[in-house]
Order: structure tokens, then C-alpha cells, then sequence
């Protein structure tokens, strides 16, 4: 079982300010004071993603993808050292015409790798933003193609402690674990994980701009690409053109009082949105006529689990935390909520009927059920193999902003939150930024002040990035617009099947109309069970409209890209 990570560019102009902390808005648009000529005058030279063949899965148009890298330095700080790191990137041009302007992406984590996330927009024929303009993808410093750091493997110790377990023993087992795992960290990240912040991957962004020709960029980022969307604009608001923030971290304060909010949104969206859904299909699922019940048939199986783990075979193992991680990683989005409910069914049948023919075609289905919910999630919950994921997570979240906690606190703290928020309120007593040596980083608290209007897309029940958060976000960013989604609880909005999501974040995206104020859609409707007997093939599913979804699916089909 994996640890849970609970999240989740005329004329060419040079790039500005690369060095300082957060310039006004009145910088010249020109200046580049300190930066090397070998970074500014270096030039990505663009190749085809795919050269033989398109992967199985990808849309027609995919061909048109195109792959580079440019080296950045690897302490932004001090650039005349001459030691480099390498950013991978891709772009989508326009199948015809030249773009009016560079839209860079980020799918979140922190440290998601995003260079397939340009092809989410075709895969979702989102036609206005895809003829207007160039998608560009990017691994950041740390993670996917671009130069990484990594934990060794040391971000799986301790991940099948049970955090509901709260005797003294095991309460400091998951203490001691989360310890070695920051220490794990720390040493096989080196040295260039005090580098692998939200500062010098902004910086990095930058200079990809001045490499796109760009004096302007625009950019989507989801999840926790709100936050890096809220830092660049920060440090850079003269560089701001259209800036869309997805899913939103409550990015004026710190990683770790962002986080807080997690639990309760995780609690809100599987009481309010799926186990009332899982109550409503009770003909299909034999789990419960009411939300309460179903989850009363949860606590029944996790109580089981937690006595003894149950064998799925072929070397996996399902235990009560790793039924907890199943059930966060499947609710980000509602396309996995029938493979979830089916999951628990036959999960339920697995431990009340131990040793029969049903619990052995139970444990199958569960096995093959597994890496779909946890890919779900990307990249909230981290469910893949790749170190340098966790490795840059952990990198960013503790090294961008400090921590309060401290052993006791975390006992304390994860005591209340787990008997109010039990699904995930238990899990940050293995918190590993308590434990981490921050590197000397000050980074500027993003105000809005001098930054253009941005516009921030929020669902109500969002549990990774919880209302509360984006909302007080919101408030604190100066000039910024919301665009809240109603009766929805989705984790990423924008480029899934929601018309009216699309339409507004394209008119102020493509044509640059901003809201006047703050807007409201409605969420789209929660899917129907699905029929007895459906195949899962490995291709991209068609109704997986989730674009962090899509772009785990993509990545999982694609693999490693060339730089």
C-alpha cells in the first residue's frame, strides 16, 4: 500500500526580474537584471512527441504534440554557478494558423508531471481554446522528464500503519516513520531538492515564457497548480495575461493550513455526495437504503479489515487503510463513483463470506478495480510507482512555507480531527514536514495587488481543495473573480462536460472578456451505475470526463516522453 498524499508564452521578450522576490507591476517589461545570456539565448528545440505511432487512446491530433527541454539553473539564486537542471516540457499548436498566445498548464499534486495535460483539452474537444491557442506542458523542476529528485523509496515507510489505531506503540511508529521518511527525502533528493520550491519553479516558468517569444502568458492550472498560478502572478504580474485557477489551494496562507481544511472537505463530499448515491442504487449494491447505513456497512468492513487484511491476490493485499485510501482517491471525481460502490459491495461480500467461490470472484474484481480508483485521484492521491512524485511533494509542501507542528500537536491535532472526519482525519499524525530541515526560503504572501484579474473555478464539495480555502483565497486576492460550481463536488472543473464552466473560463481565456463579478454554474448530474457485465479496456474511457483523470490515464498509456 502507498502512503497517501492529500492534496494534489512579434517580437521576442526578455524575461523579467528572473532573480528578485516579487516585483511591482510597474517593472520594465524588458529588464532581466543577472540573468546568464546562456539561458536567455538558448532555444528548445521542438520534436514530435510520438515519431512512430500514436499511443492507443489518444485523439486524432495527438500527433501534433510536441516535445523539448531548456536548462534553467539549478539555484535561481545564484545562477552564475553554472550548475543546470533540465525542464522538460511540450506544446499543442493550433492544426492551423499561428496561436495568439501560450497557455502553460499544470495538473497539480504538487509535483504532478504535466507535459500530456495539453492533450486532456483535445481528448475533450475544448475546439476554441485548441484553434486560438498553444498548450504548453510541463514537468516542473523535480518530477516526470525534467530533472528529478527523488525518496528512495522511502515515502512508503511506514504507509500500512493503521492512523485509527491510536495505542502508544503504533502512535509512535507513525511518528517515527513519518521522521525517517523527511530524512529519506531529504538525503536522496540532495542537494537539489532545497531547491525544488514554488520560487525557483516560477522562475524556471518564466524563462520558459521568454523562450516561447512570449511578453504574455496565459496559464490553467489545477489543484495545486493554483497555487504556483497564484505565485508566478505574484512574483511576476507584468508577465499576466489570462490566468485560470482550478480547484484552489487556499493559497494565501501556508501548505500546511491549507491542508487543515482537507479532512472535513473529504467527510462533506463522501457523506453529502456519494453515499447517499451508493443508498439510491441499493438494488444494485445491497449496501444500504440510506447514506447512514452504507456507511455503517463501510465502518463493518474497515472494522473487519483492520482485525485481518484480506489476500486479493497476485501480491496485494486489501487492508483498512488501504480501504481508506481507496475511498478518498475514488470521490475526487464522480465518473469513478460506480467502480467505487462496486469495490465496497464486493469487498463486503469478501469478508462475510470468507472461503467461498463469491469472496474468491470478489477479490479478483476488487484487484482489477484497484488501480483504476487510485488513478482516479491523480494528483491528490498519489497511487503511482514514479519516486520523483512524492519526492517533489514533499520538497515543495515542506520547503515552501513552515510548519507548526511538532509530535505532540500532531497527536493532539489528528485525535479531534479523526473522531469529527473519520475517513482521512486520522492520517496527518505522518505528517513528514514536522520532521523536515527547511531550507532559508521566504517567499511573498500572494495578495493580488498589481496582478491583472484571475479567475478561480470552484465546486461546492470539492475534498482535496475545500471550499472554505478557495474561498478565503478568493477574498484575500486582490481583483480576482470565482466562479463557483453548484451542487457539484468534482475535483477539477474546468474541460469536463460542464457547458457552462467551459463557456465562461473560454470567453475570459480566449477572448479575454473578465466577469464583472463573480459568477455561479451549476454542476453536472451524477452518473447511473454502471450495467452488469461492462469491460474495462485499456484505452482513455469515454465517459472519464475528469481532466486530472484523463491526464493520469494518458500518462499511465503514454509513459515517458522524449525531452
Amino acid at each position: 500500500m502507498r502512503r497517501l498524499l492529500l492534496a494534489a508564452t512579434g517580437v521576442v521578450a526578455t524575461a523579467s526580474a528572473l532573480l528578485t522576490t516579487a516585483p511591482s507591476a510597474t517593472a520594465a517589461p524588458d529588464a532581466t537584471p543577472g540573468v546568464p545570456d546562456r539561458y536567455l539565448h538558448q532555444q528548445i528545440t521542438w520534436k514530435p512527441c510520438f515519431p512512430d505511432r500514436l499511443p492507443d487512446g489518444a485523439s486524432p491530433g495527438s500527433e501534433r504534440l510536441e516535445c523539448g527541454s531548456f536548462s534553467a539553473p539549478r539555484n535561481w539564486g545564484r545562477p552564475d554557478e553554472k550548475v543546470d537542471i533540465v525542464v522538460a516540457v511540450s506544446r499543442l499548436r493550433p492544426a492551423k494558423g499561428e496561436p495568439r498566445g501560450s497557455v502553460l498548464t499544470n495538473p497539480g499534486g504538487p509535483g504532478g508531471p504535466g507535459r500530456t495535460l495539453p492533450l486532456v483539452f483535445l481528448q475533450q474537444n475544448r475546439a476554441k481554446l485548441l484553434d486560438n491557442m498553444e498548450i504548453v506542458g510541463i514537468d516542473p523542476r523535480g518530477t516526470g522528464e525534467s530533472s528529478n529528485v527523488s525518496c528512495g523509496g522511502g515515502s512508503e515507510i511506514g504507509a500500512g500503519l493503521d492512523p485509527r489505531d491510536r495505542s502508544q506503540g503504533n502512535i509512535d511508529l507513525m511518528l517515527d516513520s513519518a521522521a525517517l521518511a523527511a530524512k529519506f527525502c531529504q538525503t536522496k533528493s540532495g542537494e537539489l531538492g532545497r531547491y525544488v520550491t514554488t520560487e525557483q519553479t516560477v522562475k524556471d516558468l518564466d524563462l520558459l515564457r521568454h523562450l516561447l517569444g512570449r511578453e504574455k502568458v496565459s496559464y490553467v492550472g489545477y489543484s495545486g497548480g493554483s497555487w504556483m498560478g497564484a505565485y508566478y502572478a505574484t512574483y511576476f504580474p507584468n508577465r499576466v495575461d489570462k490566468f485560470v485557477l482550478d480547484s484552489n489551494t487556499e493559497f494565501t496562507t501556508t501548505w500546511q493550513k491549507s491542508f487543515a481544511w482537507q479532512p472535513k472537505g473529504f467527510e462533506r463530499r463522501f457523506r453529502e455526495d456519494f453515499l447517499p448515491w451508493v443508498a439510491r442504487y441499493d438494488g444494485v449494491y445491497h449496501l444500504g437504503t440510506t447514506g447512514e447505513a452504507v456507511r455503517q456497512t463501510y465502518e463493518r468492513v474497515r472494522a473487519k479489515l483492520a482485525e485481518q487484511p484480506v489476500d486479493l491476490g497476485q501480491g496485494t493485499t486489501m487492508s483498512a487503510p488501504l480501504l481508506d485510501d481507496t475511498l478518498a482517491s475514488g470521490i475526487y471525481g464522480k465518473t469513478a463513483f460506480p467502480d467505487l460502490a462496486d469495490a465496497l459491495a464486493q469487498l463486503n461480500t469478501l469478508v462475510e463470506r470468507p472461503a467461498t467461490e463469491q469472496a474468491r470472484a470478489a477479490a479478483a474484481a476488487v484487484r482489477q478495480a484497484l488501480p483504476r480508483l487510485t488513478r482516479a485521484a491523480l494528483p491528490g492521491v498519489l497511487p503511482v510507482s514514479a519516486d520523483a512524485f512524492p519526492a517533489t511533494f514533499y520538497n515543495i509542501t515542506c520547503n515552501d512555507t513552515p510548519t507548526t507542528a511538532t509530535r505532540q500537536s500532531l497527536i493532539r491535532d489528528t485525535e479531534r480531527s479523526g473522531r469529527k472526519y473519520p475517513l482521512i482525519g486520522w492520517r496527518k499524525i505522518s505528517d513528514v514536514c514536522a520532521f523536515w530541515k527547511r531550507p532559508d526560503v521566504h517567499m511573498p504572501t500572494p495578495d493580488g495587488k498589481g496582478v491583472p484579474p484571475v479567475l478561480m473555478v470552484q465546486s461546492v464539495n470539492d475534498p482535496a481543495t475545500p471550499m472554505e480555502g478557495a474561498k478565503r483565497a478568493h477574498e484575500a486576492f486582490a481583483n480576482s473573480r470565482m466562479l463557483t460550481v453548484t451542487a457539484e463536488g468534482d475535483h477539477g472543473i474546468y474541460s469536463a462536460g460542464n457547458a457552462c464552466v467551459d463557456e465562461v473560463v473560454e470567453k475570459y481565456l480566449v477572448d479575454g472578456v473578465v466577469p464583472e463579478r463573480d459568477l455561479s454554474c451549476a454542476g453536472t448530474p451524477l452518473p447511473e451505475p454502471k450495467q452488469a457485465g461492462a469491460r474495462e479496456k485499456r484505452s482513455v474511457a469515454p465517459e472519464a470526463a475528469n481532466p486530472l483523470l484523463l491526464h493520469a490515464q494518458l500518462r499511465d498509456l503514454i509513459g515517458p516522453m522524449p525531452r
